[in-house]
């Protein structure tokens, strides 16, 4: 996979999701094998840039290549301004968001309500392009398949988009109208990657390897993104990419691996957040993890109750250790998950 000057180590991509994927979430996935991610999205709004909200996604700091950023918002000029803004202080690729269908994005007209006004849709892709295109930095775009059932129009938007110098598209499987329910369909996809010449990545409901490997062949999709099923369980990421490789299935990781793992990710998230916020907002990274583990939702409603971040990171290693007194390896995964994020997926 190539996106723009930048050779990426496979097709497993973890997909952007607000309220989770921040830089050591990102830093995470990477580590276990993802290929590619992108950040949560970045708004557009110049008098938000330096609110501290703004300021914690746009941090990329000792982040791995490509540093990709995605952009929300519903004016072409300051969508330019963001991408140009953002490509100032790090970012390689710029990834604009018309695929998160949250009310609180699309009341606004932004996200996948941007689908419903073709002009527009197309007017911001060839704003951030152009503001783009004398830094060298590529610009990708995520979507839907449409508003509504009745109005799927991914295919013709992806000519219009390819013809305007985006040079990579991402597709959900569903419309906006389907939020996160039902299933996702593949068809339009297919419709997608042959309609364009550019890459094209299938997202939606990819939750274990076999699943890859079947979207990947119905589609013709050249990546897949993985969203809500990285939760709790990132180590996906190499598992699909090991059997993409070599049909074969990796063993589930051990509890001493997932412990460590777990340990780190929440030292970087305190410190990226402070003490106060940091032990909140890594619940639910703790809450993903031990959710189908033995004595997890026991453990969860405990651990919900502490409010100091070295005895959250106490009660994590003294869960595990206990677990790992029973259990030598993780179970292995054994359904999708099915319940939305915290956040949500752009």
């Amino acid at each position: 996979m190539q996106i723009g000057p930048y050779a990426l180590p496979n097709n497993v991509f973890a997909a952007p999701m607000a309220g989770v994927t921040d830089r050591p979430f990102r830093q995470l996935c990477k580590s276990l094998g993802a290929g590619y991610a992108v950040s949560e999205m970045v708004t557009s709004r110049r008098d938000l840039w330096n609110s501290l909200k703004t300021s914690r996604r746009a941090d990329h700091a000792g982040e791995a290549a490509p540093i990709a950023v995605q952009i929300a918002g519903t004016d072409a000029r300051m969508m330019a301004d963001a991408a140009a803004y953002n490509a100032e202080r790090g970012a390689q690729i710029i990834d604009i968001n018309m695929g998160c269908p949250a009310k609180k994005v699309c009341n606004k007209w932004a996200g996948s309500a941007l689908m419903q006004n073709e002009a527009l849709a197309i007017e911001i892709a060839e704003a951030v392009v152009a503001a783009c295109a004398p830094r060298g930095v590529p610009v990708t775009l995520k979507m839907r398949t449409g508003w509504c059932a009745a109005h799927r129009n991914a295919v013709a938007l992806a000519r219009r988009f390819e013809a305007a110098g985006i040079q990579m598209l991402t597709v959900h499987g569903r419309t906006r109208e389907q939020g996160y329910k039902g299933e996702a369909e593949y068809d339009t996809i297919a419709q997608v990657k042959a309609a364009v010449r550019i890459p094209v990545v299938a997202n939606g409901d990819i939750d274990a390897p076999e699943k890859a490997r079947d979207v990947l062949r119905a589609t013709g999709a050249d990546a897949v993104m993985v969203g809500r099923a990285a939760q709790g369980r990132p180590w996906i990421f190499r598992e699909i990419a090991h059997y993409l490789a070599t049909g074969e299935h990796l063993a589930p990781p051990l509890v001493a691996e997932v412990q460590r793992l777990l340990l780190d990710h929440l030292e970087q998230h305190h410190t990226l957040y402070g003490a106060a916020s940091g032990v909140r907002s890594a619940r639910k990274h703790i809450g993903w993890y031990v959710r189908t583990l033995p004595g997890g939702e026991d453990f969860r409603s405990r651990m919900n109750a502490i409010e100091d971040c070295t005895r959250q990171l106490q009660a994590v290693a003294g869960y595990f250790d206990a677990l790992g007194g029973s259990m030598d390896r993780m179970p292995a995964a054994t359904a999708a998950c099915a319940e939305e994020p915290e956040g949500f997926a752009a």
